[in-house]
């Protein structure tokens, strides 16, 4: 029996730093991702987006690993956001369960498929925390909204909100690719097999959906209100322009009595 092990360590982790300063044997690497052997039959798998994930290290050393990634992260959390899953080898057995995951051998490829997509899980969970606490916020201003018929947000802080939103939807679509198949499973039956099954038992492409759900529902929030802001101050204008024009008239008027 093995443990994999999936922690959200930071905001960013740089890959281009780490391929420099980790000494581990490299059996993949991309602009993205590096995963690595590090010792017989222990893996590290490390994502740009601030993931980490472990096959067959007890918790001391992934401590250990995680001290060496702390200088090659932005934003090193504290508090990590984990997932764990049991990998069981039994001959010419696949099957994938929540918690339990049995492969037919001990494959490097069936291995590095768990980790990503228990990393992506993991992933799931931040950002489905990250786009409640937003929708949480935003239902307090149409709360406001509703009670005095106006809104209680600048027009920067406004903009502001609308950037954290576009932004945290790049970084989605940047790092989550839930409707992807990795490359290996193109053309193995049993990598594609063991992939589709993990994204259905992780429930991936549904958590992936709801998050979207939200960022739209937000978006579409914050557009009525800057569509709200953008009317008071048109309105405001208008108002500023009639009164310099009865000036205006009112000091050609003076001036013709003068």
């Amino acid at each position: 029996m093995y443990n994999v092990s999936a922690y959200q360590v930071a905001g960013i982790i740089s890959i281009k730093e780490a391929k420099k300063q980790l000494s581990w044997q490299l059996l993949f690497k991309d602009s993205d991702e590096l995963f690595y052997k590090v010792s017989p039959n222990a893996y590290v798998y490390i994502f740009q987006y601030g993931m980490a994930s472990f096959f067959n290290l007890n918790e001391t050393e992934i401590d250990t690993i995680l001290i060496e990634l702390k200088p090659l992260s932005y934003n090193f959390f504290t508090e990590k956001l984990s997932e764990e899953v049991v990998v069981i080898i039994k001959e010419n057995t696949l099957k994938v369960e929540y918690e339990q995951i049995v492969l037919p051998k001990l494959d490097q490829e069936m291995i590095r498929l768990v980790m990503l997509n228990a990393s992506q899980s993991v992933a799931l969970d931040r950002y489905s925390e990250i786009t409640e606490q937003l929708l949480i916020e935003t239902n307090q201003h149409t709360v406001y909204l509703e009670k005095y018929g106006k809104l209680d947000i600048s027009g920067n802080k406004l903009k502001r909100f609308i950037g954290k939103i576009l932004n945290l939807k790049n970084k989605i679509s940047e790092n989550l690719y839930i409707f992807d198949s990795p490359d290996i499973t193109w053309d193995n039956e049993a990598l594609n097999e063991l992939n589709v099954d993990l994204k259905k038992t992780f429930d991936l492409k549904d958590r992936y959906r709801l998050i979207h759900d939200r960022i739209d529902i937000i978006k579409e929030n914050l557009e009525l209100f800057k569509a709200i802001m953008d009317h008071k101050e048109s309105s405001r204008l208008e108002w500023i322009i009639i009164i310099l024009i009865v000036i205006e008239v009112f000091d050609m008027f003076i001036a013709k009595l003068i």
